[in-house]
């Protein structure tokens, strides 16, 4: 070699300090579990109990209109045959029985409105009370947070007001605790001020009621067209993260106002928007492998028949064909956005649970018997790249199986047994390098 170890050293010095830096900045994506919807409610109506009785009325509603697989494939148009239309509908049923509800945000914004300041002052006091009851009792989704008003310079006073008498009402209720996987949601964040001055709060917060330093945690939203492009031309959104302090954990997309600030009129408001599709792909890029979640938004046709009471035949028909059109325009919109990258999104009503999970579970087990082929081919044949059948697999290929099969598996769409079939342990499948599991094998 020609270039002195002296000279290597001090440009490798320069090197490593920079590669440092990136690697801390992206660390990769977070290998906890990502909850795959996010069920948004008016905290007026919240209940200790609301996860319990929310997914028994989800079950009512799949049992009425999809009373069996025949009936649940056809509304989805599931393809695969019988046997997958009732592998899917045998593992819906089976989540609405025992964890419909993955995530719940308690909301005081839009699903809440605005009320006097009386009235918010007490919704908050008795959903944080409520909260507590849910702690005690077991009750609550593994997931929950609230969404507050915006830090917006009319709405800022309202918005730490109602974050203030809830989280101190919940602390005296409880003792001094949290749920597990709490969050706090800041709507329609346009600038890094925003989550800075909620981070500096949630710090005087946790110093003031005697909470464990970093315990409360934030997400934002993507609601506005300044927070996909600044008035200097950039993406802002890791600066909001920075901003954040390492509180924020998430990233969620607001479809309706993000596509009303695009002008976009109220019969196209949808999820699958080309100017949604833009958004989302900005903020992947923008966030891709700094661990934050991202999450898309809702549908809001819902799967609700419009006749009530003793039903004639002709409106039990039109009921069903209600329900069945919603369900199937939803069920289209979360396998765009799965398409598209988006792991989660949101539910406004028990009755879209089914459509969340016959799309998140289809999604899944379609593509899972060649998966587990073309994984278990390539890691036996040491990364070498190889040809299955047309299909051309290389490192990155690689690691994206891996990262199916660790979506597959967080969003129970497969079990633990099923990924072993690759013949990679729940140990590799979770470290999520494809590289670092064949450079362990190769040292092995």
């Amino acid at each position: 070699m020609t270039i002195p170890s002296n000279k290597k050293e001090q440009l490798f010095n320069s090197l490593s300090k920079a590669n440092t830096t990136f690697n801390e900045i992206y660390p990769g994506d977070r290998s906890d579990r990502q909850p795959v919807h996010t069920l948004y409610g008016g905290a007026n109506l919240f209940k200790s109990d609301a996860p319990i009785a929310l997914g028994h009325r989800a079950l009512e509603i799949l049992e009425t209109y999809a009373p069996n697989h025949e009936v649940f494939g056809k509304a989805f148009g599931l393809t695969g045959g019988n046997d997958f239309s009732k592998r899917i509908y045998d593992k819906v049923v089976a989540k609405l029985k025992s964890e419909a509800i993955e995530d719940f945000r308690i909301d005081f914004e839009d699903g809440y409105g605005n009320r006097s300041n009386e009235e918010e002052d007490a919704t908050a006091e008795s959903t944080a009370k409520e909260v507590a009851k849910g702690m005690a009792a077991k009750t609550l989704s593994p997931f929950i947070g609230i969404r507050v008003k915006p830090f917006t310079e009319e709405m800022k006073e309202r918005g730490l007001r109602t974050l203030d008498i809830f989280v101190t009402t919940l602390v005296k209720e409880t003792g001094g605790k949290l749920p597990d996987n709490f969050v706090v949601m800041l709507p329609k964040v346009t600038i890094p001020e925003q989550p800075e001055t909620l981070a500096n709060f949630m710090t005087i917060l946790e110093e003031e009621l005697g909470l464990a330093k970093g315990v409360l945690k934030m997400e934002m939203m993507v609601e506005t067209t300044q927070a996909i492009m600044d008035i200097a031309g950039t993406n802002p959104l890791y600066r909001f993260i920075k901003a954040a302090q390492g509180r924020c954990i998430a990233m969620h997309f607001g479809t309706y106002d993000y596509t009303a600030s695009c002008s976009i009129t109220a019969k196209y408001q949808e999820m699958d928007h080309p100017v949604c599709d833009f958004a989302h792909h900005v903020t992947k890029v923008a966030l891709a492998h700094t661990g934050i979640w991202l999450s898309d938004g809702a549908t809001n046709t819902m799967p609700i028949g419009p006749h009530r009471g003793d039903l004639t035949p002709a409106q039990e028909k039109e009921n069903m064909e209600v329900v069945h059109r919603a369900w199937k325009k939803g069920y289209d919109h979360i396998r765009h956005s799965l398409w598209n990258g988006y792991y989660q999104g949101w539910d406004l009503n028990p009755a879209q649970f089914p459509m969340r999970y016959a799309a998140v579970y289809a999604f899944f087990l379609e593509s899972y018997d060649d998966a587990v082929d073309r994984l278990k081919t390539f890691v036996e044949k040491a990364a070498r790249a190889t040809l299955i059948g047309d299909v051309f697999d290389d490192a990155a290929t690689g690691q994206g199986l891996l990262n199916y099969f660790l979506r597959a598996l967080n969003s129970g769409a497969i079990t633990e047994e099923e990924v072993l079939a690759t013949g990679l342990t729940l140990d590799e499948i979770r470290g999520r390098s494809f590289k670092k599991i064949l450079e362990n094998r190769a040292g092995k």
